[in-house]
C-alpha cells in the first residue's frame, strides 16, 4: 500500500475512526475540492474504508453525494472531468457492493473489471494503475472490461434471499423496495443503501405482493392460497 495506508496504519483506532469518517465531508465544508477529488480516487483510502469495521462499502458511496454535480457545475472549483470520475467510481462501487458485503477482498477485481476502459478519464487510469500494485494478496485482475461497467442501465444488485424472487413492488415515495420469495420471506429492501430493513416471514412461499397507495399497507399472497395485509411499520426489523 502507499503514503496514505501507512500514516493510517500507525494511528490509534479512535484516531482512524474519526479521520476516516470525517475526512470527505470536512474537506467539502472547507471547498477544498481538488483534495477531495483526490482521496475519492485513491484506492487506498478507498479500501481503508471499506475495511474499517464501522465503515464500509455504503459509507464509503456516500461520500461521492457530498456534492452535487449538478449544482457545483457553475463552481469556479468545480471540475467537471474530476467530477465524471467520481461519478464512475461511485457507479462501480454501488455495482460491486452486494459482492463487496461479502467478501471485501474482491475490491480490487471488482473495481478493474469495472473501469477498465480506454476511455476512461485520467482520474481512474491512475486509479487502475494503482490498484495494479496490489499486492498484498493474490488477486484476479481482468486484462478487459469483464464486468457490468457503471453509466449503463444496471445500478444496483440487492442479495439477501435464499430462494427465487417470485414478485417485486415500489412503495409510491420511491425509497422501498418489496420482494417476495420461495424462501417463505417478504423483505422490504432501503432502496438508497441496498440494506434489509424489515422481513415478514410465512409459512408458505410468497408468490406476489403489492404496496396500497398509502404507502404503509403491503397486500402479500402465498402459494396456500391465503393473501397477507402487512403493516410496514409493523414488519419485524432485520
Amino acid at each position: 500500500m502507499g503514503e496514505f495506508a501507512d500514516k493510517l496504519a500507525a494511528q490509534s483506532p479512535a484516531f482512524q475512526r474519526a479521520y476516516l469518517g470525517s475526512l470527505a465531508p470536512s474537506l467539502v465544508k472547507s471547498a477544498n475540492l481538488e483534495k477531495y477529488y483526490k482521496t475519492l480516487t485513491d484506492f487506498d483510502f478507498i479500501t481503508a474504508k471499506i475495511n474499517h469495521p464501522e465503515f464500509g462499502v455504503q459509507p464509503l458511496i456516500e461520500d461521492y453525494d457530498l456534492i452535487d454535480h449538478r449544482e457545483m457545475s457553475n463552481n469556479s472549483e468545480y471540475n467537471f472531468k474530476k467530477g465524471t470520475s467520481l461519478e464512475l467510481i461511485q457507479g462501480a462501487l454501488r455495482l460491486s457492493a452486494h459482492i463487496l458485503v461479502a467478501d471485501k477482498r474482491q475490491l480490487a477485481s471488482q473495481l478493474h473489471g469495472r473501469l477498465l476502459n480506454q476511455k476512461m478519464p485520467e482520474e481512474i487510469q491512475t486509479l487502475l494503475a494503482q490498484i495494479k500494485q496490489v499486492k498484498t494478496f493474490p488477486w484476479l485482475c481482468p486484462l478487459t472490461t469483464s464486468l457490468t461497467p457503471p453509466g449503463g442501465r444496471l445500478l444496483r444488485t440487492l442479495n439477501g434471499h435464499s430462494d427465487s424472487v417470485l414478485g417485486v413492488a415500489v412503495t409510491p415515495n420511491g425509497q422501498q423496495v418489496i420482494s417476495a420469495s420461495s424462501d417463505k420471506t417478504l423483505k422490504v429492501w432501503n432502496l438508497a443503501t441496498g440494506e434489509v430493513i424489515a422481513t415478514f416471514t410465512g409459512e408458505y412461499p410468497i408468490s406476489c405482493c403489492a404496496v396500497a397507495p398509502d404507502g404503509m399497507t403491503i397486500v402479500a399472497g402465498d402459494t396456500s392460497g391465503r393473501v397477507h395485509f402487512l403493516r410496514l411499520q409493523g414488519m419485524r426489523e432485520e
